[in-house]
């Protein structure tokens, strides 16, 4: 009855991750009210999209201190902690909207706090999945990454539905939704422990001096003595808590107890029960890590990469810190990762003005809730994209790993093939009903790129420093995504003229932002190339790794 329960527990929490999961990626739906957004308030296209990029950066500058406060505080206090932020900024939006006026740097401070908080809640729902099904891991997270991917097309489905043209609703729709579905989420999401006591048959054999018992190291008393609560060494901070394991000679045929079979037995597991029913590490189960039995810490990307990966490489690499700024590998990768993910996220955070510039060519009748239509469209489109583009980079890649034994990486070149096919459309659709191509292939791209990155992150330098790895990684959207945004609000701008109310508006279609997707076609060549030479350098590593092993032998 009480493991019934415990399932039924773990479900509900599991249901709530997906729920908060789903409140986390409204960043990617900025298009959908952005451009009515500035003409409502008047700001130019450079100026929209710099309050674009403060979400962004609050999404992904910020990846490594959100994980270490979700290890060391546990989940819970990172999802309120988000919902307080997307209910805070996506208010003020709301705000300038009725009123029409804001301050830009105001706008930026708040788009900020909504991407901090997606990015805050996202991972303690991540990690509470992972941490409630240690055996499932795989298909516990794929829930929240998928409502993650969903979000945008969640909430634009919703603005078309209930508040179809009205940009002032669908505003409000993103403050009171977010924050209703984390706080909600809130009180169902918990870690419940694994660990249960098992006393050790008495025929087991085992005598007084066979029997386990805690055995403590010197460095680990001053640890106690200093740290008075504390029941286990940290590694680094942010790291799961030390297991001590002790292997066992058995004198019995008892197959009940892990000794049986002369593996390791958990000297924790092993040690008598608390009065209270609670196992010894159920205190350290939020705030352990992803990997069970590792030295590992624990955010969002490291459970993308655990059914996957190279384990055997990952596990006995181990790159990061100064180490890793030394690498070569990482910043071939780092360049990678700032060329594509800034070429998605120019026409995520753009493709509203795409919209609007072609469709005002095209049919210059269409009115205000038409283009708000078209607009949340794209983003659904968007969003779908990106969601089909995790899943087939997943299978793709382990595909190629598993079966042609090539590298991961090649499906970084599919993705800059996918990324230049969608700039080379951007460039030459003027008919704004062909516009999906643009949107959806830009979304495709995007998802094989953060389908399959965390996994060559972690077999280029290990599993154990991926969370601050793939932290440092992700400061390489956070960069190019200014670049490339910014110099489409030049280009757009350039085009602009103001009408006689002061609304700004592009009368010249595709050629109002033509410009912006050569620059960014060019970048898709070099990343081509970029990826070419990563994944021929890897190559002559991986022959050198094996050489040098056959030699030993």
């Amino acid at each position: 009855m009480r493991d019934a329960n415990l399932h039924r527990a773990r479900l509900v929490s599991s249901v709530s991750a997906v729920m908060i999961s789903l409140a986390c990626g409204t960043n990617y739906g900025y298009s959908a009210w952005a451009p009515q957004f500035a003409d409502k308030l008047h700001l130019t296209t450079t100026q929209i999209n710099l309050i674009g990029l403060a979400g962004n950066m609050g999404m992904y500058a910020l990846g490594v201190p959100v994980g270490l406060f979700v290890d060391h505080r546990g989940p819970r206090p990172a999802v309120l902690a988000g919902a307080l932020c997307l209910g805070v900024g996506y208010v003020p939006f709301r705000a300038a909207w009725e009123t029409a006026s804001g301050s830009v740097p105001a706008l930026c401070f708040f788009a900020f706090l909504t991407g901090l908080g997606g990015c805050m809640a996202f991972a303690a729902a991540v990690k509470t999945s992972a941490l409630n099904w240690p055996h499932h891991r795989g298909t516990a997270t794929a829930f929240p990454l998928a409502a993650f991917g969903l979000s945008a097309f969640f909430f634009s489905l919703c603005g078309g539905i209930f508040f179809p043209g009205d940009t002032s609703a669908f505003l409000t729709l993103l403050a009171a939704g977010t924050f209703a579905l984390i706080f909600t989420g809130f009180f169902f999401l918990k870690v419940y422990p694994h660990t249960s006591y098992q006393s050790l048959p008495s025929t087991s054999g085992l005598s007084d001096s066979q029997q386990l018992h805690r055995t403590v190291s010197e460095e680990a008393k001053a640890a106690r003595r200093q740290h008075g609560r504390r029941r286990s060494i940290d590694a680094d901070p942010g790291m799961s808590p030390t297991t001590y394991t002790t292997p066992v000679a058995t004198a019995g045929p008892s197959s009940e107890s892990p000794a049986a079979a002369g593996g390791p037995v958990d000297v924790e597991a092993a040690l008598p029960q608390p009065p209270d029913g609670r196992s010894h590490e159920a205190d350290a189960d939020e705030t352990s890590s992803l990997m069970s039995k590792s030295s590992v810490s624990s955010v969002a990307g490291e459970v993308l990469v655990q059914n996957s990966v190279d384990l055997d490489r990952s596990r006995r690499v181990d790159i990061r810190g100064w180490r890793l700024m030394r690498s070569v590998d990482f910043w071939q990768l780092f360049t990678i990762m700032g060329i594509l993910a800034g070429i998605g996220l120019m026409t995520i955070n753009n493709i509203g003005q795409d919209v609007k510039a072609l469709w005002k060519l095209y049919d210059d009748s269409v009115d205000e809730a038409f283009l708000v239509h078209r607009q949340q469209m794209h983003v659904s489109i968007l969003s779908v994209g990106s969601f089909c583009g995790r899943l087939l980079s997943g299978v793709g890649s382990d595909f190629l790993v598993k079966s042609m034994h090539a590298n991961r990486a090649w499906c970084l070149v599919v993705a800059c093939f996918v990324f230049c096919i969608a700039q080379v459309c951007a460039i030459n659709i003027s008919n704004p009903n062909f516009l999906a191509f643009v949107s959806g292939l830009s979304g495709l791209g995007y998802g094989f790129l953060f389908g399959v990155f965390p996994s060559i992150v972690a077999e280029s330098f290990g599993i154990h420093g991926l969370s601050q790895n793939w932290g440092f990684m992700t400061l390489a959207p956070a960069i190019s995504g200014n670049i490339f945004n910014l110099f489409y609000g030049v280009v757009f701008d350039s085009h602009t003229v103001i009408g006689p109310d002061g609304e700004r508006y592009c009368p010249i279609g595709v050629d109002c932002y033509k410009n912006a997707y050569f620059v960014t076609l060019i970048a898709c060549g070099f990343g081509i190339v970029v990826t070419l030479m990563t994944i021929r350098r890897q190559y002559e590593e991986r022959m050198k790794e094996e050489g040098k092993g056959a030699a030993e032998d």
